[in-house]
């Protein structure tokens, strides 16, 4: 695979922080965050990966430079995004293993490339999903999604679920003052998950991992904290909003108890 694809480059990313550059050691295709080994680890040996928002384009090179993977491409919708990709496939001589195209989101795999897995990873939830859905035509159903969102998680299963995707593997893990997730998901036919599972994830709940309640603990307090400040507002807070706040103050009780 070679060549570069330019296709519709309307954004659909929100604004998101920079999670791929953050300081501490000097990140690159060598050295990635512990987040993007983490989602490496997830990408299953010999794959052909299409990493949507790829920024620099570190986490193919990686993986290739290992010889974990068999083809790679790296799209992005931002041009310096783009270039920043371009050069780090260009500095370590992999042009013709890693197409790195500029797409709007999923227009970025082309029929021929053969792809098995898909890497999104430092967005919101809410735009991944977003990515998803208007990308439907490009998912052939064969591929292992491996989503990293910034939030949002709870909009992100719910369209795994109403798409036939189960969650095969999820984690919680904590970097920079953060805690962020990652889902790893196939086609599988219908699923149903309750609104707690689709809430909290349906294997964190039972893995119940010293970082998924360390998380949720803090999540408890914030949530009291605004059910606090509502109570004192000057203005009346809709009934709805407090309500739902109090329901997940309620489910997140039940999950510490």
């Amino acid at each position: 695979m070679h060549g570069i694809a330019r296709h519709n480059r309307a954004p659909i990313r929100a604004k998101a922080p920079d999670v791929r550059g953050e300081k501490g050691p000097q990140l690159n295709e060598q050295t990635l965050s512990m987040r993007l080994e983490r989602v490496a680890a997830h990408v299953p040996a010999g794959a052909r990966l299409a990493d949507i928002g790829s920024d620099h384009g570190y986490l193919p090179v990686a993986l290739m430079r290992r010889g974990a993977i068999t083809a790679a491409v790296a799209g992005e919708v931002a041009l310096t995004p783009f270039r920043a990709a371009e050069r780090t496939v260009h500095d370590n001589d992999l042009e013709q293993r890693i197409s790195v195209r500029l797409a709007n989101g999923l227009a970025a795999i082309l029929p021929g490339d053969g792809i098995t897995a898909i890497s999104l990873c430092g967005m919101g939830g809410e735009t991944i999903r977003d990515i998803l859905e208007s990308g439907k035509a490009y998912l052939s159903g064969q591929e292992r999604l491996i989503l990293q969102p910034n939030g949002g998680e709870q909009p992100l299963r719910l369209w795994l679920m109403e798409n036939g995707y189960r969650i095969l593997c999820e984690e919680v893990l904590r970097e920079n003052r953060f805690d962020y997730e990652i889902i790893v998901a196939e086609r599988a036919g219908p699923v149903i998950y309750t609104a707690e599972e689709l809430y909290f994830g349906p294997l964190q709940m039972q893995a119940r991992s010293p970082a998924f309640l360390v998380k949720w603990q803090r999540k408890l307090r914030q949530k009291q904290k605004t059910l606090s400040q509502f109570a004192g507002a000057q203005r009346a807070v809709p009934e709805e909003k407090v309500q739902d706040i109090a329901r997940q103050v309620r489910w997140i009780n039940q999950l510490l108890a």
